[in-house]
This record gives C-alpha cells, structure tokens and sequence, in this order.
C-alpha cells in the first residue's frame, strides 16, 4: 500500500513501484470509478477492450453487494494477498 496526494491540478502521482509493475507509462490510459469515497483506477487498452467492461462491471457488482451487505470480513494481509491472485 502506498500513499499519494492531489496536486494543486487535480493529478494524482502513482507510486513508481506500481507504475513500473503495471507499465504505466505517459499516455496510459485509466478509468476512475468511484464509490462514496473510494476510488478505483483501471487501465485499460484503447480502443476499451471487452475484457476491460467486464472488469469494471464486476467492481460496480462489488460495490453493490458490500452497500447490500454481502461481503466477507478478513485481515487486509489476506485481502492484499487475494488482490495480487487478479
């Protein structure tokens, strides 16, 4: 996990580890989903790839459940570790 802020322009830096990781680079294009107060990037190819809908409708169905109360409580080193398994 690694924290960042908002510039005076509204940019969020992302973290080299993560940029590198995911070859992120200038250009790249993301979409940012948000809920209350959560933001998700995703990136994604252009032009949007199938694949890319489909992922960012699993994240709406998500936060779906967790508003309906379906969701299943665990320590965040179990959550990390399922998040790296995507």
């Amino acid at each position: 996990m690694e924290i960042t802020k908002i510039s005076s322009k509204g940019q969020v830096v992302l973290p080299r580890e993560i940029r590198e990781e995911l070859h992120l680079k200038e250009g790249t294009i993301l979409v940012a989903l948000k809920k209350d107060d959560l933001v998700v990037l995703k990136k994604i190819e252009s032009p949007i790839l199938k694949e890319d809908l489909e992922t960012l409708s699993l994240v709406e169905e998500a936060w779906e459940d967790i508003d309906k109360g379906r969701f299943k409580k665990m320590k965040s080193k179990d959550f990390l570790n399922e998040i790296k398994k995507w």
